[in-house]
């Protein structure tokens, strides 16, 4: 039996659990069918469609950036578009915020793994830590937490300071405001955009520990702010990329409204795009081979190739395409056509959870059955609508803790859960048994009240890289994550932990009885109990990622040796061909990158119709 149906009958029987205690569940539940259906309903528009032979554009890769980007490009009725997907449709199910741990679990995920460490991931299954990526319509905006931040403005004037013309952060600000759909009340009302198609807002339910962590962030001299405002640096809880208590993707946000209402757009899932097709002699891209429908199928592009298919698929097919590292190519048996740094620069960020009990209630998996979480989803607000059980969110310099407007190096997020809480958390992780029994067991069997804050590095100095292991499209490419090479990441890492810790000792935190559970990790004994160097074995154990991956076509001038793409997202030395996802970000944001994603998403689709002439 398939993951996606273990997630439905996991759903279907908190429903049954629910249709045993309250009369009314029977209409919620088919309220809840229905508004599936109508989604379904919108999915299947794109069953019948046969592949035409030529498009004008060919864009890889429905998620974040790919959905926005084919939305934009057939606004011009005179172009032909063409997206292709890997994966299959969305779901309205995979859309209820609450249950996003469940996801990574399902063929909705690519479940690609980095490779063994002996300096990371130790807490993880074979010393591997598990990289979910979507493989669906919407791509990871379908997989992710839906948390949404924009980042901080320096980002963006640092890629322009690299040599990105047009991408300082005054000239990206109106694209966030062009895909922005915020109905967050209290946003700064001059930099947020109300009317885009991202559908942005506060959950409609918060937790005492939500409160707690809030009030705790103020007390140790935080302000409460809108942290995609002009200063990032503040707590608030969380804005998220959901509208009435269902996630908001890309897919539902750019493709929905055009179903069955744009002929130039052709939009094929299970489609799995396995080489651009580049003349060698002129380095021209012109087409693309698809295995699709049982059979490998060639389609020709009049206009450009556009790889959406993020930063670990983009760099893959760019390879196998004969775009990347000449000597790597040759290695595997691939003819370089131009020899670019491809799968060079890998980025994330990595946060280490830490677990605190308390004497008010937190989120656990049973609780999902009561009779009346799915009524107050269907009424668009409760529980269900708290995304993955993260609720509020809090951003640090501590480098410059005086600075009120400083460039944060650290976010704390908080989960209103522990990682016993539910069944899915920890599988999705990859944590040893071990491991689990002796830190989050006891939680468990005692039913015990918990819950976590991630402390996230937001700028790693370290870097991986992404590689193929052959030249088969449908074998894994080698993930280099190359975790804390960089001794930074491991120092900001314990002190981001330590300053979680600390909030503790504030009212807030006080007034729940919160708690530090301490529970040894067996294998960093050598370290006494909380000094640093425990700390340090604890961050290289629990290296947690946030899915961020990025940097793996590096965006760049031409006297950078590590750039893939210009500052037009054209890709050097070869004709008609571009990179528009999280893969050309130079230096990763200091935040959740989705949002700048949908940036980069539309930057890109106005350039492409600047340089074809639709636009000026």
């Amino acid at each position: 039996m398939t993951s996606k149906w273990n997630l439905c009958l996991l759903i279907a029987g908190c429903l049954s659990l629910v249709a045993g205690q309250e009369g009314n569940v029977l209409l919620e539940t088919l309220n809840f069918l229905r508004r599936g259906q109508s989604d379904v309903e919108l999915e299947n528009y794109d069953n019948a469609l046969q592949l035409d032979s030529e498009y004008d554009f060919i864009v890889v890769g429905a998620g974040t950036a790919g959905c926005a980007i084919a939305a934009r490009l057939s606004e011009n009725p005179k172009w032909k578009v063409l997206l292709l997907e890997a994966g299959g449709p969305e779901r309205l199910i995979m859309d209820v915020p609450i249950v996003a741990h469940f996801l990574q679990l399902g063929e909705m995920n690519w479940k690609y793994r980095t490779q063994p460490s002996d300096h990371a991931c130790l807490a993880m299954n074979n010393n591997r830590c598990n990289w979910p990526r979507g493989k669906v319509m919407g791509g990871s905006s379908v997989l992710n937490y839906m948390m949404y931040t924009r980042g901080n403005r320096r980002d963006y004037d640092r890629w322009a300071e690299l040599g990105n013309s047009g991408w300082s952060w005054k000239d990206v600000l109106p694209y966030f405001k062009k895909y922005e759909g915020s109905s967050v009340p209290d946003a700064e009302e001059d930099m947020v955009g109300r009317n885009g198609p991202v559908k942005i807002s506060y959950v409609n339910w918060r937790s005492k520990i939500a409160d707690a962590f809030v009030d705790a962030a103020q007390q140790d001299g935080l302000k409460y702010r809108d942290y995609n405002g002009r200063i990032q640096n503040g707590v608030a809880y969380l804005h998220t990329t959901t509208r009435n208590s269902t996630r908001w993707s890309s897919n539902r946000a750019y493709l929905y409204p055009l179903k069955g209402k744009r002929r130039n757009l052709h939009v094929k899932k299970n489609a799995l795009v396995t080489r651009v097709l580049i003349d060698p002699q002129t380095k021209t891209a012109y087409g693309i081979m698809v295995q699709t429908d049982g059979r490998m199928q060639k389609v020709l592009a009049r206009k450009e190739v556009i790889v959406s298919a993020g930063a670990i698929n983009t760099p893959q097919l760019l390879m196998l395409s004969g775009v990347g590292p000449a000597k790597h190519l040759r290695e595997v048996g691939i003819k370089p056509i131009v020899d670019l740094a491809v799968g060079y620069n890998l980025q994330d960020h990595t946060a280490p959870a830490v677990t605190f009990t308390t004497n008010v209630t937190s989120l656990k998996f049973e609780d999902f059955a009561d009779p009346s979480w799915l009524t107050r989803f269907n009424h668009r607000e409760g529980p269900y609508g708290s995304p993955g059980g993260c609720e509020a969110i809090a951003f640090w310099d501590l480098d410059h803790e005086r600075d009120a407007d400083g460039w944060p190096d650290i976010e704390l997020f908080l989960v209103g859960g522990s990682m016993s809480s539910n069944p899915a958390i920890s599988r999705a992780f990859g944590l040893k048994k071990s491991i689990y029994d002796s830190l989050f067991a006891e939680i468990e069997d005692k039913a015990l009240n918990a819950f976590m804050i991630f402390p996230m590095i937001l700028r790693p100095k370290s870097r991986g890289r992404i590689m193929l292991k052959s030249t088969d499209p449908f074998k894994y490419p080698l993930i280099h994550a190359n975790y804390f090479s960089h001794p930074y990441d491991v120092d900001i890492s314990v002190r981001g932990l330590l300053k979680a810790i600390s909030l503790m000792d504030q009212n807030g935190m006080k007034g729940i009885e919160a708690k530090l559970w301490e529970r040894k990790i067996p294998t960093c004994k050598q370290h006494p109990y909380k000094s640093w160097g425990y700390w340090a074995c604890y961050v290289r154990h629990f290296t947690f990622t946030i899915y961020h991956y990025s940097g793996t076509a590096k965006m760049g001038p031409k006297s950078d040796r590590a750039a893939v793409v210009d500052d037009r997202l054209r890709v050097y030395g070869i004709k008609n061909l571009r990179v528009a996802d999280a893969s050309i970000m130079p230096e990763i944001i200091a935040g959740h990158p989705n949002g700048p994603v949908f940036m980069i998403a539309e930057k890109a689709a106005d350039m492409i119709k600047q340089d074809h002439g639709f636009i000026k």
